[in-house]
């Protein structure tokens, strides 16, 4: 995040709006029956002073889930910005994971409200390395400044976890299929029994080239657009046969 923060005010003004604590696994969820608390940080102890950063970095962090602070922080705190960016994120949001990504979930919220928006994440939670990651925001962010699109994206971005000079290349990818899948622990016994849930089994599904996943493994940066219309299109033939003549008994009167 910090390293993110540093390197997109090499192109301008930058707002930090994030959770007060470790959200993996939140997806898009958000705080709807209770208040959302939100104070204001100095960013010195986070950030250099100027001179690393000519631009202002100014940050909140917010008592809710990432996408609670992408609304605070658009709605509330900051206003209209030119570009939202979620991460840098520890850990891949590769395939069909993006759907309980934390940082994914946030970044939603920006694209939703028609900016630009940037979900991005490394490749590794241990002794992550953010400078390539952070190095691609700065380039993006300026490209966005200099020749603005005409069109809204969202994009899930994953970088290795390695040094710039191990990078294969940058590469336009689609998403791969689901990376892990589900155990569950059971403690205790009775009243007193409790469960964890952890992602923690491989999944290995759809991971060809030309998927998010193939291009991680080869060390290559991946960007994949995203979109919201999750409609199966091509089904909607083989869903209306199957349904039959479903309609016409519901629908019926009897006389």
């Amino acid at each position: 995040m910090w390293a993110a923060a540093k390197a997109l005010s090499q192109v301008g003004e930058v707002c930090v709006v994030v959770p007060d604590r470790e959200q993996s696994g939140i997806g898009a969820a958000l705080t709807l029956h209770h208040p959302v608390y939100a104070r204001p940080v100095p960013t010195g102890s986070y950030v250099n002073e100027v001179g690393e950063h000519p631009n202002p970095i100014s940050a909140h962090i917010v008592e809710g889930t990432p996408g609670d602070s992408c609304i605070l922080g658009l709605e509330q705190l900051i206003g209209k910005v030119d570009l939202v960016v979620s991460g840098i994120n520890t850990g891949t949001n590769l395939g069909w994971d993006i759907l309980v990504s934390g940082t994914v979930g946030a970044a939603l919220q920006g694209y939703v409200r028609g900016y630009p928006t940037i979900a991005i994440s490394v490749g590794s939670v241990q002794n992550p390395q953010f400078e390539v990651a952070a190095q691609f925001l700065r380039l993006t962010a300026a490209r966005l400044d200099q020749a603005p699109t005409p069109d809204l994206f969202f994009l899930n971005v994953n970088v290795p976890s390695v040094s710039l000079e191990q990078i294969n290349g940058v590469q336009v990818t689609r998403l791969s299929g689901r990376s892990y899948s589900e155990s569950v622990r059971s403690e205790g016994t009775g009243h007193q029994q409790r469960y964890w849930i952890s992602r923690n089994r491989p999944v290995h599904s759809d991971n060809a080239e030309g998927t998010d996943a193939w291009a991680l493994k080869n060390n290559r940066i991946s960007i994949t657009p995203l979109q919201l219309n999750l409609t199966h299109q091509e089904q909607v033939p083989d869903i209306e046969a199957f349904i039959g003549d479903i309609p016409a008994q519901l629908l019926s009167k009897n006389d």
